[in-house]
């Protein structure tokens, strides 16, 4: 109920988050299960908001078995769909808690349900694909035994920045991967290592390699400019939307800058706070223009806000730094 209830919202409020968000196979998203989303993980529970968010059908999602440690963090996340998964360095006794989780994704692949699985384990804030863990593979031979018609599709995640409000977000989906040829029946090793081969393959077609301080390659990939009309006709609900929204911009950013501005979960904390403030803040906004001038159409606000959010961050330069000369 509250993973129904939280995603019309989240979808409002990510588009006033990222500038743009490309698809490369749209199509996909409308998928039914049984299916495992095999995803890189680059932005920390970002990545799964932007996914469950997008996907129609109800998509459940694992994450880091830390952040279940209070019991009302747990009750919630798992009332959203999610469920712990525990590596070593979060306490040995915790593993154990991993079969409970695996074994809750197979029923839900039983029920034609839709998982999604970051299959390097940790996240970096970086343009770059890392070696896979074991855990994708496993759960997928695993399903592949009991004869579940399990798909497990590739999907790469690159974002234009990983501080900057109004980024650009390229998603790639791959030719989803089946049982055939994966040597289900011998060595639980050989079939892990089989696996993760043709998962890696498929990944590093759809994330982007790029060094962190070269500008001009992650201007080429993500830049694009609208056209001059477009600009035109969006200058003045862009204006109304920096000058209404920069105080919440400037509060939420001081919030959290000082202790999350060196984490890798700088994006996820900043969209979570917007979520739960921007409708106080439009709450705000509309009672102080009601006040001031008695008008009924203070109410248009609460429509107009996002959108002039929104033409804001068309507007806006995308891709931060200076910008070097390409090396020959």
């Amino acid at each position: 109920m509250l993973y129904r209830l939280l995603k019309f919202p989240a979808q409002i409020v990510l588009h006033l988050f990222c500038r743009r968000i490309q698809i490369n196979a749209p199509g996909a998203l409308n998928s039914r299960g049984p299916l495992l989303i095999a995803c890189n993980h680059p932005n920390s529970f970002l990545d799964a908001i932007i996914l469950c968010t997008l996907f129609k059908q109800p998509v459940y999602s694992l994450a880091r078995g830390d952040v279940f440690k209070n019991k009302w963090v747990a009750f919630i996340l798992k009332s959203l769909y999610i469920f712990p998964v525990y590596r070593t360095s979060e306490g040995v006794e915790n593993l154990e808690h991993n079969y409970t989780t695996f074994n809750a994704c197979i029923e839900i692949f039983k029920r034609n349900g839709i998982v999604l699985i970051f299959s390097e384990g940790l996240c970096i804030n970086e343009w770059h694909l890392r070696p896979l863990k074991k855990g994708t593979a496993r759960l997928a031979i695993n399903s592949w035994k009991q004869n579940i018609p399990l798909k497990v599709m590739p999907v790469g995640l690159n974002y234009s920045s990983f501080r900057y409000f109004g980024k650009n977000i390229h998603i790639h989906f791959e030719d989803p991967i089946t049982s055939t040829g994966i040597p289900l029946y011998e060595s639980e090793g050989k079939a892990i290592q089989d696996f993760n081969k043709k998962l890696y393959h498929a990944l590093s077609q759809s994330v982007y390699e790029i060094n962190e301080k070269d500008y001009v390659s992650r201007q080429q990939l993500f830049n694009t400019e609208h056209p001059l009309f477009v600009k035109a006709a969006l200058a003045i609900p862009a204006l109304l939307g920096w000058l209404i929204h920069l105080p919440l911009y400037v509060s939420a950013l001081f919030l959290i800058q000082k202790r999350f501005a060196k984490s890798g979960h700088f994006d996820s904390i900043l969209v979570g706070l917007l979520f739960f403030i921007y409708p106080l803040y439009q709450l705000l906004v509309f009672t102080l223009f009601f006040i001031l001038t008695h008008s009924g159409w203070s109410f248009a606000l609460f429509p107009l806000m996002p959108f002039c959010a929104w033409a804001w961050l068309q507007l806006r330069v995308m891709v931060p730094g200076k910008y070097k000369k390409a090396p020959h």
